[in-house]
């Protein structure tokens, strides 16, 4: 018996239509659930201010949630290269962000430049054109070694390490690790054509579900945190339920991938594990910065509204998760 309720079995149109209700109406009740959850008055100030603060993180969640199903939809819709603009808009406003917080000096505005206009593009180029061993390599091969040049030959030696690499880490976060999600799109599996998008689903879903269900049970188990001065939520208990409830989500959701259940939860375990631990070296930078989040209060402080926060978890999985794939399956 199929897994997923016979879906494989269905056309592609069929199963984009079965899935769009399915996650579109989970979604729309999970919203629905957290406003009303947030219009409810508490006679404990102190508790009622705990429990706005919980429902702002899942709300955030859900928005980034949203916002992905909708990304898929549309690149579903419209083909490749609109889903390759996409995220590659993602890319380009997640380095802002994270270079909002990183001073520069006149002598990093070629290296920026390039960054921006030269190889984030070129990146999703190379993937929209199938392009995959340069795509591989493009990155940390030819871009390390160029833009450390172009800031050399701005004559500015000042803090030079430094500086560039807070370029070179925001560029393979930003831009190396976001790529990786529409490049699923170029993995060719057996008896799989014209579904591929649904591995992107399918790699979103997964790690959106460990980020999700992982801050959920730390607030309500209360462990004591692995490295307070990192984070004061994560702990090894809450970090195995996440990871091990999303993978079973993802061997339910064999049914849309080229895999079997125990193969789509092993994936799903990779991409957790590399996801979650991802975003707890995000939180690590955030702290070397100075801030709790890359968005204060539902503000913007870094142009994006706190866009790291949402898809840094993604940035780490999607290459774990491609290049695992890729190998195992020499696809």
């Amino acid at each position: 018996m199929d897994p997923f309720f016979g879906l494989k079995n269905l056309t592609p149109q069929q199963q984009v239509g079965a899935l769009f209700v399915l996650v579109f109406g989970l979604l729309l009740m999970a919203s629905i659930v957290t406003f009303l959850l947030s219009i409810r008055e508490f006679d404990d100030d102190e508790k009622g201010e705990r429990r706005r603060l919980e429902l702002k993180n899942v709300d955030g969640m859900l928005r980034t949630s949203w916002i992905m199903m909708i990304v898929f939809w549309i690149g579903w819709v419209t083909g490749d290269w609109v889903a390759l603009t996409l995220f590659g808009l993602v890319s380009f406003f997640g380095l802002r962000e994270f270079l909002t917080l990183s001073p520069t000096r006149l002598g990093d505005h070629r290296s920026l430049v390039l960054a921006f206009f030269v190889v984030l593009p070129m990146q999703y180029w190379l993937i929209g054109t199938a392009h995959f061993d340069m795509f591989a390599v493009f990155i940390p091969v030819y871009v390390f070694l160029a833009l450390p040049l172009a800031s050399a030959l701005a004559n500015d030696p000042v803090r030079f390490l430094e500086r560039n690499a807070k370029l070179q880490w925001g560029i393979m976060v930003c831009i190396y690790g976001m790529s990786h999600v529409p490049a699923l799109l170029l993995l060719k599996f057996p008896d799989y054509d014209n579904r591929n998008a649904f591995l992107v689903f399918f790699l979103v879903c997964v790690v959106q579900t460990c980020m999700v269900t992982q801050h959920l049970v730390s607030r309500r188990l209360m462990r004591a945190p692995v490295a307070p001065a990192i984070s004061q939520s994560f702990n090894w208990r809450s970090w195995w339920i996440g990871v091990t409830v999303a993978s079973l989500v993802g061997a339910l959701l064999a049914g849309i991938t080229p895999w079997v259940p125990g193969t789509a939860f092993a994936f799903s375990f990779i991409a957790c594990v590399a996801g979650s631990m991802g975003h707890f070296v995000m939180k690590a930078l955030k702290r070397d910065r100075g801030i709790p989040s890359w968005g204060t209060q539902g503000r913007s402080v870094t142009g994006a509204g706190g866009l790291l926060d949402r898809i840094d978890a993604l940035c780490f999985a999607a290459p774990v998760f491609f290049h695992s794939a890729r190998w195992y399956f020499d696809v």
